[in-house]
């Protein structure tokens, strides 16, 4: 007679014991992760809104220094031809792109050797992209050094996990390793996290710089062109 009653309550607490373990694993968020992983995690928070910023401001800069206006060397040759370097002068001063400064040179320029004005040109386009370039830098140091400080933090929780299972002596339980296990993988894929965001941040600014890139080499062959059309 008692055993089905027996059987009965053990069912309903098993059944209450694993509710309640399931509420404690959803209510365990991302946020209470990140605070579990203590000083590097603050360090991996820090690396990315630096991250977050330096791609927001480069985008923003190099999509400026990207507009081309298909008008702009069209009017550089009619003044070129027409002989009114002036106005050609102030057209490239109001543009204000790395395209009108690089143009600007080479008006400045004009009378002497075309070796000489092909030559300064470059110049300015190597200046112009090593302005785009800033920075971007630090996006290359993140996507590297993130992953190598999560691990770092890794390594130093599984330390002070196998340190206090050897404090504990013989009151050591499953428990104790899986809970300072967990703990310790955190700073892991905090660091991948930041990481991978990184160097896929990087990989674009990167590709949108080698745009630039074509640009100015095709404005400079360009404007060489323009100067070696005989005049009207």
């Amino acid at each position: 007679m008692f055993k089905p009653i027996l059987l009965q309550l053990q069912t309903v607490t098993n059944d209450l014991s694993a509710a309640a373990v399931q509420k404690t694993e959803v209510s365990l968020s991302i946020l209470d992760l990140a605070f579990k992983g203590g000083w590097i995690m603050a360090v991996l928070a820090v690396f990315s809104v630096i991250t977050v910023y330096i791609f927001v401001e480069r985008y923003l800069t190099i999509s400026k220094a990207s507009v081309s206006d298909k008008n702009f060397m069209n009017n550089i040759r009619e003044y070129i031809h027409a002989g009114r370097l002036d106005a050609a002068i102030a057209l490239c001063r109001n543009t204000d792109t790395p395209n009108a400064r690089m143009i600007e040179k080479g008006l400045a320029r004009i009378g002497k050797p075309l070796n000489d004005i092909n030559a300064a040109i470059e110049n300015v386009g190597k200046l112009e992209v090593s302005k785009l370039e800033k920075g971007i830098a630090w996006l290359a140091t993140m996507a590297g050094a993130a992953p190598m400080l999560g691990f770092l933090g890794t390594v130093l929780g599984m330390v002070q996990a196998f340190y206090d299972m050897s404090m504990a002596g013989n009151n050591i339980d499953i428990q104790m390793l899986s809970s300072g296990i967990y703990l310790a993988m955190i700073t892991t894929v905090g660091g991948l996290v930041v990481g991978i965001i990184a160097f896929i941040f990087y990989n674009v600014i990167v590709s949108r710089i080698e745009n630039v890139v074509y640009l100015l080499e095709a404005r400079a062959t360009e404007f060489m062109d323009v100067l070696h059309e005989p005049a009207r």
